[in-house]
Parts: C-alpha cells; sequence; structure tokens
C-alpha cells in the first residue's frame, strides 16, 4: 500500500514515473491498483477533483521499432504514419475531460527510443515527431514506465522522471532459484 500512496504523490509532482523493480516485483500491480482506486472514488463522486477515471494504454518499445512506436515517412508514397506512442499521446492530448491518461511503457529501457522522450518529460510536455510536428501533452497526461533496472538510461532520462523502487524484500518473499 505504501508503493501505491508513493506513485500517487509522484503522479502529483512529475509528468514521467518509473516504477523500478525486479519481475514479479508487483510493478503492475501498484498502478493497476492506483488507477481502479482513482477510477472507482471518482464514479462513487468523491469531493476531491484529483481523483479521476484513469485511462491506460500499455506498450512495449522494445517490441517494436521505432518507426512503430513514434512514427516513419513511407519513401515511396512520401506520407507520415503514426506509431502506437504518437497515435496514443495524440488521442489523450485531444481529450478535452477530466479524464487521467496514462501511457505506459513497459520493458527495458533502451538508450535510443527513451531519449526521444526527453521533451516530454521536461518542462515542454511536447512529443517531437521525426517529421517536425509536435504533440502538446496535457497535464492530465502522465508517461509510466514499468522497468527492471536503469542500466542504459542517461542521466538527463533518469533527472526528468519520479522513481518509484519496488524491491522484493518489501514484499516479504525471495525470488525463486
Amino acid at each position: 500500500m505504501q508503493k501505491i500512496i508513493y506513485l500517487y504523490e509522484t503522479f502529483n509532482v512529475r509528468f514521467g514515473v518509473m516504477l523500478v523493480g525486479p519481475t514479479g516485483g508487483a510493478k503492475t500491480s501498484c498502478y493497476n491498483v492506483l488507477a481502479d482506486v482513482m477510477t472507482t472514488l471518482r464514479e462513487e463522486n468523491h469531493p476531491d477533483k484529483a481523483f479521476q477515471k484513469v485511462t491506460k494504454q500499455i506498450l512495449n518499445p522494445k517490441a517494436i521499432s521505432m518507426g512503430q512506436l513514434y512514427g516513419e515517412v513511407d519513401y515511396i508514397s512520401q506520407e507520415w504514419t503514426d506509431g502506437l506512442a504518437s497515435k496514443v499521446m495524440r488521442g489523450a492530448a485531444q481529450d478535452t475531460s477530466d479524464e487521467k491518461h496514462w501511457t505506459v511503457f513497459d520493458g527495458p529501457v533502451d538508450a535510443i527510443w527513451i531519449e526521444n522522450m526527453n521533451t516530454v518529460l521536461d518542462d515542454n510536455m511536447t512529443l517531437c515527431l521525426a517529421n517536425g510536428q509536435r504533440i502538446k501533452l496535457r497535464p492530465q497526461m502522465r508517461m509510466l514506465f514499468e522497468v527492471n533496472d536503469l542500466a542504459v538510461a542517461s542521466p538527463a532520462t533518469v533527472s526528468r522522471c519520479g522513481m518509484v523502487y519496488m524491491t522484493q524484500e518489501e514484499l516479504g518473499w525471495e525470488p525463486y532459484v
């Protein structure tokens, strides 16, 4: 429960948050419980407007190419096609409701794809695409990175995110050996 509260508090002060911990370390459960509680509180008309319905879009950035993630130009037709992340972020940016939108990047951090997120994670909150388009993100949006470690993340990226560490010791179980 303490980690869920930490995640909620970190989301309140940071646009991007990294949930860091081992496989089976309850990272997914942590953000799912928080999203469910916030949604339920809104549905029950809680007086605190900070509790809003949460919509999550979950992506594995290592399972697809950079073009499939952010978008690419078809060299034959010269037409731009949005990638998964840009489609998700563009859709959430166009939503004018108070609903929260979390884009969850579930998978190992790679120095290549995560560097493109730096302008999203800083005060600009803008995704800059290879075709020159810029998607200005809304304050109701959050980027959540569910990762095992930060071994290849640059200091620039790490410094732009809030961190919540999930450890096996806190869960009270030993890893399978």
